[in-house]
């Protein structure tokens, strides 16, 4: 009877432990470890009756097509979870975020299009992921980033035509990366790509298969291939446009910026501008080729050619002016801060406002036996004197300014 007792209450310990759906097979592995095995079992959905111990599911070439935020909620201990050769569409929010313990997930061979990449973040011990030979078309940029685990990651044969820069910075650990076999355009925003491969220690398998399938003068080309001159980052120049020679400006002073830029593709060009009341930021020009500005409450006028016209300039529009050049390369930008000066001598007005501010003295931007020339990042204060009165024809008193009491930054440029 003694025997028979201890039998049954072994029966009631291990009960639990071995929960198993009759669908599936389980059993502990050598080193401890509970397997359910749930392949090849023609299942629809996630089965339920899982052991809360199950640290091994496998459910692979099945006919589930649907994960829910709580299909894995009974096994919170899994760690390596097969689901390769379904036909999952659909993976809603949630359905990963609780596996904690995971290392191992694959999804391989499915349907997926939209995946909660959200569900990432808390996958901290993930070393293998494979999501290889499903429908997607798009990463974010940021989602692996919590993966400092991941050794291994799988995603050829999807739809993925381009990936953000980035998408694989933030992985330490990452030694294999399979990315063949995707339509990518080629255009400039996956130039990083290229340069990344030559520089990683990363295995990317197959590398010769990651072809362009557009533009069409790329078209089965390597990726790892695109030339070098195709993908240009953007210089940018800044200068004082003035083609007033020693005339006479009446009814204010018209500050005038151009910027000049380089790359390929061609850079698009805009401005911000910081004064001390309020951000402004221009992302085109507001002059039609005709003349006729676009709508706009702001007084900037922003020409296609980079030029920046600011008609009757006032102390209100002092401040910060950053031309920015944007292309699928990288952005560059430069910086002038211009100041308006109410004195006779506007090097010490803008010394006494700004002790910092560099003395810019004469009628030309030297400082001491050396042009004051920017560097990167260094900033060019212009100072303007403010127009003085004078007599029109008609005896009517009109602002007016010469060139020579303006203190030109003529002849300088600034360059990023």
């Amino acid at each position: 009877m003694r025997p028979l007792l201890c039998c049954l209450g072994l029966a009631v310990l291990l009960g639990p432990c071995l929960a198993c759906p009759s669908a599936c097979s389980c059993s502990t592995k050598n080193n401890g470890r509970l397997l359910a095995e749930c392949a090849y079992k023609d299942l629809q959905e996630v089965p339920e009756g899982l052991s809360s111990n199950v640290t091994i599911l496998t459910l692979s070439a099945n006919r589930i097509d649907w994960l829910g935020q709580g299909s894995f909620a009974e096994v919170p201990e899994v760690q390596s979870l097969w689901l390769g050769y379904n036909q999952i569409g659909v993976v809603e929010s949630g359905a990963f975020a609780l596996l904690v313990h995971l290392k191992n997930l694959d999804l391989s061979h499915n349907k997926i299009a939209d995946f909660p990449w959200q569900d990432l973040r808390n996958l901290s011990s993930l070393q293998i992921l494979k999501m290889n030979n499903n429908r997607l078309a798009g990463l974010p940029r940021d989602a692996f980033r919590s993966l400092k685990d991941l050794r291994s990651l799988w995603l050829n044969d999807n739809e993925l035509t381009t990936l953000a820069e980035g998408t694989f910075d933030n992985l330490p650990s990452l030694s294999q990366l399979q990315i063949f076999n995707n339509p990518f355009n080629c255009s400039c925003k996956v130039f990083w790509l290229k340069k990344w491969t030559e520089n990683t220690s990363v295995s990317i398998t197959k590398g010769g298969s990651t072809l362009c399938v557009a533009p069409s003068r790329l078209k089965g080309r390597a990726v790892m291939d695109i030339p070098d001159h195709h993908c240009v980052a953007p210089s940018v120049q800044l200068t004082y446009l003035s083609n007033l020679d020693n005339t006479v400006m009446y009814n204010g002073l018209t500050l005038t910026l151009h910027c000049s830029v380089a790359g390929s593709p061609p850079p698009e060009i805009r401005w911000k501008i910081q004064t001390s009341s309020r951000r402004i930021e221009i992302s085109g020009p507001n002059v039609a080729r005709d003349g006729n500005v676009k709508q706009s409450k702001e007084h900037f006028l922003v020409f296609k050619n980079g030029t920046m016209a600011i008609p009757n300039f006032s102390k209100e529009d002092e401040g910060t002016y950053t031309c920015l050049a944007v292309n699928d390369v990288g952005t560059r930008d430069v910086s002038v801060n211009v100041a308006l000066a109410g004195s006779e001598n506007p090097a010490e007005d803008l010394l006494r406002d700004d002790p910092q501010a560099s003395h810019l003295g004469g009628q030309s931007c030297y400082k001491g036996d050396e042009m004051y020339s920017s560097s990167a990042g260094e900033k060019l204060v212009i100072v303007y004197h403010k127009p003085r009165e004078s007599k029109s024809r008609a005896g009517e008193a009109m602002p007016q300014v010469h060139l020579e009491t303006l203190l030109l930054a003529l002849g300088i440029v600034f360059c990023w």
